[in-house]
């Protein structure tokens, strides 16, 4: 008689969550929101954006406050926060964060075709309290939120084949903050001209529309991308988790830090391509594709701060009902490891220390799905019930 094999864990994770877990993961959300909202500074990223907006709304540039680094089209997008009271906004903002956040993660479910419901939902929902990057983000309300849910929305579009809506989309997040602009190489990879020209074009037309409404626009070119350029201030420089800021930290010299960080960069770009190439599941090469391109850009980019790492993790964690995606290796997992609270890092856990920590969880996360792009990708079906799976068309290669 042939033994039985033993059950795997995917049709589990995909099987309705009960009602009191549930509300368990809305009840540890709501803590945690509630409590950013309380802290001594709530939404303090957004409220630089909130105030050069004010200052355009009165007639002056917003580019005059030297801590707005965002694109001409960001100002347009603030002014209704702008109109609020700062009473209002100091609640409202960790709340907005938050729920975009938790968007995301049930569009990325959607990607694989998962329930909102399932156990997988309902498990990384209620992990998301104790994960630092979801309460850097919701404390400082920053606008990498509206990339942690656009950046799912755009992949579900093109799992679906609508390439240009995936473009327009993304193109809406570069304009509200360029963190997905890495992406326009999916695009390339795929061929989707016209997705890639909604990438470029949306942000530029936003950008040019704003500028000629507003006074000095030149100061983004000769003021903000030379502050970019220098690793920003000693105010954030000490948060910044490339290596191009983290490796002279260490004591290793700039004419050498820059070359590794960029050699790092490029070998993902190259496995990012490899991985496009390798096919397999579309769902899952989107995914693990997009992925690598953008833990490629954090390694080199300045800055790259801790809250980055919800973008591409969201659409990896709905991968894990995919038999060998990134998530069913454990060096996935031991990558998260240093961002929860419970565990304490001797030395690292001074705030100007953190940087340390994020750093290695990006260089383990780019380790985990470079060593996936390396693999053959196989079939990589998700092992899920019938109900759960929705049809996806894929116009690329």
């Amino acid at each position: 008689m042939d033994p039985t094999p033993p059950p795997t864990v995917t049709p589990w994770l995909h099987r309705p969550a009960s009602v009191p877990a549930r509300l368990a993961a809305v009840a540890l959300l709501a803590v945690m929101v509630h409590r950013a909202t309380t802290v001594v500074r709530p939404g303090l990223d957004n409220t630089f954006v909130v105030a050069a907006t004010r200052t355009f709304l009165d007639g002056g540039s917003p580019y005059a406050d030297p801590r707005f680094l965002y694109l001409p089209s960001a100002v347009l997008a603030a002014v209704p926060e702008a109109l609020l009271d700062d009473r209002l906004l100091r609640v409202a903002a960790p709340c907005i964060a938050g729920a975009l956040v938790l968007t995301g993660w049930l569009l990325a479910l959607r990607i694989f075709g998962v329930s909102a419901n399932s156990r997988l939902a309902v498990l990384v929902a209620g992990g998301l309290a104790y994960f630092m990057p979801f309460w850097s983000v919701v404390v400082l309300a920053n606008w990498t939120a509206s990339s942690v849910a656009l950046m799912p929305l755009a992949l579900l579009c093109a799992a679906r084949g609508r390439w240009t809506a995936a473009g327009l989309v993304t193109g809406l997040a570069v304009a509200l903050k360029p963190m997905l602009a890495p992406l326009l190489l999916l695009f390339l990879f795929a061929r989707a001209w016209r997705g890639a020209a909604a990438v470029v074009l949306v942000p530029l037309a936003a950008s040019a529309t704003a500028a000629l409404a507003m006074p000095r626009p030149g100061l983004f070119f000769t003021r903000v991308l030379p502050f970019l350029l220098r690793g920003q201030d000693d105010l954030a420089r000490p948060y910044d988790a490339s290596l191009v800021t983290v490796l002279p930290r260490l004591s290793v010299t700039a004419w050498i830090a820059t070359p590794a960080a960029l050699a790092l960069a490029g070998a993902g770009l190259l496995l990012a391509w490899r991985r496009w190439q390798g096919g397999g599941d579309p769902r899952l090469r989107l995914v693990e594709t997009s992925a690598m391109l953008m833990l490629a850009a954090f390694l080199v980019s300045r800055p790259a701060f801790l809250h980055y790492a919800l973008v591409p993790l969201l659409p990896l964690l709905a991968s894990a009902g995919v038999p060998g995606s990134a998530p069913r290796s454990p060096w996935f997992w031991i990558a998260l490891l240093p961002q929860v609270p419970a565990f304490a890092w001797p030395l690292l856990e001074a705030p100007e220390r953190r940087a340390f920590k994020d750093a290695a969880m990006f260089c383990l996360l780019a380790v985990a799905v470079g060593a996936r792009c390396l693999r053959p990708a196989g079939t990589g079906r998700p092992e899920a019930p019938a109900a759960h799976r929705v049809s996806f068309r894929s116009r690329t290669p």
